[in-house]
């Protein structure tokens, strides 16, 4: 009788023990992830983070703050004209009005015109250039038309009505250069103005997909990055470069993270410069129908602090310039699908779904299947052997089948007392 009573103790400690493993959050069962996410931080010694309902409104603040060149660097003007620098070597030809005068003598003879030009002259590490007659000429910070003028002037008391032309025969400053998958060249800027994708287009093409390929700016020591694409499909970013700038075009295939209840967990290439989170769920084989909650699908990523504020989040509570976000779809809504198809990924952003509460409960009962049965087999093998010894050697009480009857040594079957 006492073995029958601590068998049923020993059960009911055992379902005792699932029901305090299933009330502390299922934490003993096994899961890829978080069953489920609070707008709080729950765990005060882990990183925090924001917890976001993808709604029109927050949509509408991602769309714009896309990397993209021309939020960066607004100004949509051609640059100004190119002014020369040191090193830069410059031609400089003088016409006169008549013979006679100070270049053109009266016996020159046949000419082919009223004209002489000088040798070249390179803008010295003073800024200046040297013209017989005139002297030192500034040339540094100057454009071609204000050199001009500044050599008639010095010339029109002893010249007969000097005309100057001034134009550059090699041009070392003013320069834009370009590194990366373009080739690493340094090219002279056009005083007409050129946008990004020309230069580029000089400098010989991306050697690669273009969805592939990303495009920094540095100029007067600020950088912007956008994908390549932004610029080709998005005319807006195609913005004209400036002497001093420097583009690089570097390769890095965009990817996704996928986690949980979808059909493949893995990293995921776009393919493509752009991509909605609808195509990446999909890519990522769509939601398991078995375990998924379409109401708990999440996206993991680091946000600015200026987007952040914009999306009303209280950023006093972070520290750094990266607020983590997680933003919540409920696939649920009908609505749902179509902010999918809006809301667009990023580069290294983390999908992670949800399994659904049922699946957790079937994993909860099977798992006490589990223990019980671990736990119930010895010991009903230890019975079968107990009561297999009693009947072979015809004494002793072993229990049966039956816990609530015995066998006596003559083998008579007796009711056992409650």
């Amino acid at each position: 009788m006492g073995r029958i009573v601590r068998i049923a103790e020993t059960i009911r400690g055992l379902f005792l023990l699932g029901l305090l493993a299933f009330a502390g959050g299922c934490t003993l069962m096994p899961a890829s992830g978080p069953v489920a996410l609070w707008p709080g931080q729950r765990d005060s010694g882990s990183l925090p983070y924001a917890l976001m309902k993808v709604t029109p409104e927050v949509v509408g603040v991602l769309a714009k703050a896309v990397p993209r060149l021309a939020t960066d660097f607004k100004d949509r003007r051609p640059p100004k004209e190119i002014r020369f620098g040191v090193g830069d070597i410059l031609s400089v030809t003088i016409f006169e009005a008549s013979a006679g005068g100070l270049f053109i003598p009266s016996e020159a003879g046949v000419r082919p015109g009223n004209f002489v030009t000088i040798p070249n002259q390179a803008v010295d590490s003073d800024g200046n250039i040297s013209i017989p007659y005139a002297g030192t000429i500034r040339a540094k910070g100057r454009t071609q038309v204000q050199v001009q003028q500044a050599i008639v002037d010095a010339l029109k008391d002893r010249a007969i009505e000097p005309q100057v032309v001034v134009s550059v025969a090699d041009q070392r400053t003013s320069m834009i250069t370009v590194l990366g998958d373009v080739g690493s060249v340094r090219l002279p800027a056009r005083a007409e103005g050129e946008r990004v994708l020309d230069v580029l287009t000089r400098a010989g093409g991306t050697k690669s997909a273009g969805y592939d390929e990303w495009v920094m700016l540095e100029r007067d020591g600020k950088r912007s990055l956008a994908p390549f694409g932004a610029l080709i499909y998005e005319p807006v970013n195609n913005i004209y470069a400036n002497p001093g700038d420097l583009i690089y075009v570097y390769r890095d295939p965009q990817t996704f993270l996928a986690f949980g209840a979808t059909g493949t967990q893995n990293q995921i290439s776009f393919d493509a410069w752009r991509l909605s989170l609808a195509e990446a769920v999909a890519k990522a084989g769509g939601l398991n129908d078995n375990t998924a909650d379409p109401a708990s699908v999440f996206i993991y990523r680091g946000e600015t602090r200026e987007v952040a504020t914009r999306l009303g989040i209280d950023v006093s509570k972070f520290e750094g310039p990266i607020i983590p976000v997680i933003y919540n779809m409920n696939f649920r809504d009908h609505a749902g699908y179509f902010l999918a198809t809006q809301f667009e990924m990023r580069n290294k952003d983390v999908i992670y779904t949800s399994n659904s509460v049922s699946v957790e409960v079937s994993k909860f009962l099977t798992y006490v299947g589990l223990i019980s049965t671990t736990v119930n087999d010895p010991i009903s093998n230890a019975l079968q052997v107990y009561a297999l010894k009693a009947a072979t050697k015809g004494t002793g009480t072993f229990v049966a089948t039956n816990p609530a009857v015995t066998t006596t040594p003559g083998g008579t079957p007796q009711s056992v007392p409650p």
